[in-house]
């Protein structure tokens, strides 16, 4: 069992460095003059150092953070060459990035998944890969389509459960989202569902509605599905950097959130993105996707992104 997680992991791994190869090259050309070019651990070596890690969109109050510990740990340790504080850097840009023993408590136990994100982040898709990974593991799954904003979101969610063989509960475009939830509810219940996934709609341009819409389908949620464990959980789309903070923020000021779901990892430069949400907004990163297969949605573990992310 241990050696099928190990090779697990490995797989993982590799996969990872190649997803993030991108981000890794922007990185890595920048570390290597680092740790190659100065001879001492000065005020300069940390200036370039600070720049590399902001260039990678580790962002600046999380980079201030990193490169504060690294000089009290580098103070402490005696440390006076650059290429031997290269781990210590690493290990404390993991500290910076801890998620919960529990975080997966939905896998285990009658759940209901609400996903908010903004067009175009991978939202439906994402929540088919979920459905998919989950019904894999014998779970019941039912998809609820209550993004009856956006055109075509109805039936790219109805492809995706058809793929995963799953059910789905759906209206017609422009119906209300709080119906579609109460109609998914009733048939979650009738059916003996382990997991409902609510596709949202979401329209930062208008936080009002977002803010009403996510209102009166939370509270559908509290009073008909009460005995269940809820989780609310934004997608973001990685190769945004900055902006996909800013976006967490709105959602987190709208709902709330609980996780994060990276999309579109294998694609940018900017990975570093991982880094500042779980330190800036303490909101753990749960998954990140790093392709177009099911399987290309991993969840998401510290060690092995930081290690794949700094690989030489």
């Amino acid at each position: 069992m241990e050696e099928d997680k190990e090779v697990k992991k490995k797989g993982l791994f590799a996969r990872l460095r190649e997803g993030l190869s991108k981000t890794r090259s922007s990185i890595a050309s920048g570390f290597s003059s680092l740790f190659s070019g100065f001879s001492a651990i000065d005020d300069d070596f940390y200036e370039e150092l600070e720049e590399i890690l902001i260039m990678g969109d580790i962002g600046v109050e999380t980079t201030g953070r990193i490169i504060s510990e690294l000089r009290e740990k580098v103070r402490q340790q005696h440390i006076t060459e650059p290429a031997a504080c290269r781990q210590l850097l690493v290990d404390t840009i993991k500290a910076q990035m801890h998620v919960e023993e529990n975080a997966y408590r939905f896998e285990e136990e009658k759940s209901v998944l609400l996903v908010v994100g903004v067009n175009g982040v991978g939202k439906t898709t994402t929540i088919g890969k979920l459905a998919s990974q989950n019904k894999s593991r014998g779970r019941k799954v039912l998809l609820a389509a209550a993004d009856t904003f956006r055109a075509g979101a109805i039936e790219q969610l109805a492809e995706w459960a058809d793929r995963a063989g799953v059910e789905i509960i759906a209206q017609s475009e422009g119906a209300d989202p709080a119906a579609v939830v109460y109609d998914a509810v009733a048939a979650a219940k009738a059916r003996k569902t382990d997991l409902l996934i609510v596709d949202t709609a979401g329209r930062l341009h208008n936080k009002k509605n977002l803010m009403d819409e996510l209102g009166k389908i939370n509270r559908i949620l509290d009073r008909e599905y009460a005995d269940v464990y809820k989780e609310t959980l934004v997608v973001l789309d990685g190769t945004t950097g900055q902006n996909a903070l800013a976006q967490a923020r709105v959602f987190m000021e709208t709902a709330e959130v609980s996780g994060i779901i990276l999309t579109k990892m294998d694609g940018t430069a900017k990975g570093g993105i991982a880094v500042a949400i779980q330190s800036e907004l303490g909101l753990p990163v749960k998954y990140i996707g790093i392709g177009e297969k099911v399987g290309d949605l991993q969840k998401f573990d510290a060690d092995t992104f930081v290690d794949a992310l700094f690989a030489e």
